[in-house]
């Protein structure tokens, strides 16, 4: 739990620090890869860390992603330009990556399927109070110490956590490193570099270079010829990264698009709420944070219920319901009258987070409890790298989408931050009111497309994912070894499926 605070805390809390650091660094163009940079080496190296432990163990991952985060640490505190912090930022991610898939393995090995929801939820709190917290923290060192303690805060939290996962994490001794096979260290770095490039498309595309621009249309062109490379590479590999079973088995294939889509549309709260409570509903930027947290609270609740449906009408069904929900909750967004009160917003939000704790949690849950200890690693990271790539390209979609229908509605170029500076000093513009209603079209307009993004997930699950989940006897032997079942061998007839 305190691995995976770390690499919550690290994805937020540099935020609102920006302008003491672009003070001191200077970088002003370029400081936007403080967290383009950061997720795109966590999100590719998710499949990497994720196969390696099913190889070598979760142990000697969690503790090699430990270690590299502390010295990503302790680099950026150190960094004497922007562009190192940048690279810095690159290597904490890289260590990122290992904690927050290995984490969530652990989770279904150490925890029998009937004590995972409580667990998870468990995790799921820790995340959310530490993205919430994370701007806020960030904000109180930048204006009351130096901003490198930043990052030097993490040196003595993660020599903590990583001191307990060494003196109290014990796995099952694994077989010798001759039944391993060979690690496909090829494999690992076409993933990387495919993922690289393409995530930089989708992260900088309309927003540091046109979409058809020559960028971007050499980055994508470059990224279908380094996908074409990973699949000549995985199919010949022994032990590949990216394992074709992750999409031939169809529970899995089914709950990967599903959290696909949950990334997806988790864009329109996360992003363009805090936009919409402070400029549409005039709210400072505290109380607008207020609004979004809400659906924290509710979130991990569902999630640690969520084990009493599921037992009743099984892992699809429950998530069916949940989805179900959140779609509703979604479409209904718009129809909040203008300008509102900002118990209307939260609402939906703290409904919203109590609908998908019932649709994330029984998805995860269920595909941990169909796969051997051998196979959990893979299938864990496969999930949280759909999610990620949602999150990536609902950023990017929603935000055109958004920056259109402001240029529509005020007949010229503009976007949505811009608009949102300008309604900070209501002074300077001719016309705040028509801005605000600009805002609240656009922000509208995002969460009906992330309404349609929850529709793609229900009828993934709906028409894709089986009725019952193939569970099996996830306990991991003695060895370490997956000596059982595959999910397709032994499904378990039991309610919980």
């Amino acid at each position: 739990m305190l691995a995976m605070a770390l690499a919550a805390l690290d994805s937020t809390i540099v935020s609102t620090a920006i302008p003491q650091i672009v003070g001191d660094l200077g970088g002003f163009s370029v400081f936007s890869w403080l967290f383009s940079g950061y997720l795109l080496a966590v999100t590719v190296t998710l499949p990497i860390y994720g196969k390696l432990s099913d190889t070598f163990g979760r142990k000697p991952v969690l503790i090699a992603g430990s270690i590299l985060f502390l010295i990503g640490s302790a680099l950026c505190a150190s960094a004497w330009n922007m562009g190192a912090l940048i690279a810095f930022r690159v290597v904490q991610g890289l260590g990122g990556g290992a904690l927050q898939g290995t984490v969530q393995t652990l989770a279904a090995d150490l925890y029998p399927l009937e004590e995972r929801p409580k667990i998870q939820a468990k995790l799921s709190t820790v995340w959310a109070a530490s993205s919430i917290a994370g701007p806020a923290l960030g904000g109180l060192i930048a204006a009351y110490a130096d901003w490198r303690w930043i990052f030097l805060i993490n040196l003595p939290i993660g020599a903590v956590a990583l001191w307990l996962i060494v003196r109290h994490l014990h796995e099952p001794e694994r077989a010798a490193a001759t039944a391993r096979g060979r690690t496909d260290w090829a494999g690992a770095l076409a993933v990387f570099a495919c993922g690289g490039v393409l995530l930089t498309a989708l992260v900088q595309g309309g927003v540091a270079w046109g979409w058809l621009s020559a960028p971007s249309l050499a980055l994508f062109a470059a990224g279908l010829a380094l996908a074409a490379a990973v699949v000549v590479i995985e199919r010949r590999a022994a032990e590949p990264i990216l394992p074709g079973w992750v999409w031939r088995r169809r529970t899995i294939a089914a709950v990967n698009l599903a959290l696909g889509a949950l990334g997806l549309l988790m864009v329109a709260p996360t992003v363009f709420l805090p936009t919409y409570a402070q400029s549409v509903l005039g709210l400072a930027p505290i109380a607008a944070g207020f609004v979004l947290s809400v659906m924290t609270l509710s979130w991990p609740v569902s999630a640690a219920l969520s084990q009493h449906v599921y037992r009743r009408i099984g892992f699809r069904n429950t998530a069916i319901l949940g989805i179900g929900a959140a779609a509703l909750l979604l479409f209904a967004f718009p129809l909040l009258p203008y300008p509102g009160q900002a118990w209307q917003p939260a609402l939906i939000m703290l409904l919203l987070g109590a609908a998908l704790g019932l649709f994330q949690l029984p998805l995860i849950v269920g595909v941990q409890s169909t796969v051997g200890w051998s196979e959990r690693g893979t299938a864990t990271a496969s999930i949280l790298f759909c999610r990620q790539i949602g999150q990536t390209l609902g950023a990017a979609l929603f935000g055109a989408i958004a920056n259109s229908v402001l240029t529509s509605r005020l007949g010229g170029a503009g976007s949505l931050d811009s608009v949102a500076h300008a309604l900070e000093d209501p002074a300077s513009v001719a016309d705040p009111e028509r801005l605000r209603r600009a805002v609240d079209s656009a922000v509208d307009t995002v969460y009906v497309g992330a309404g349609c993004a929850a529709v793609i997930a229900l009828l993934v699950l709906v028409f894709l994912a089986p009725r019952r989940f193939p569970v099996i006897d996830a306990k991991a032997p003695e060895n370490g070894e997956n000596t059982g079942p595959t999910p397709r061998e032994r499904p378990v007839n039991k309610p919980a499926e």
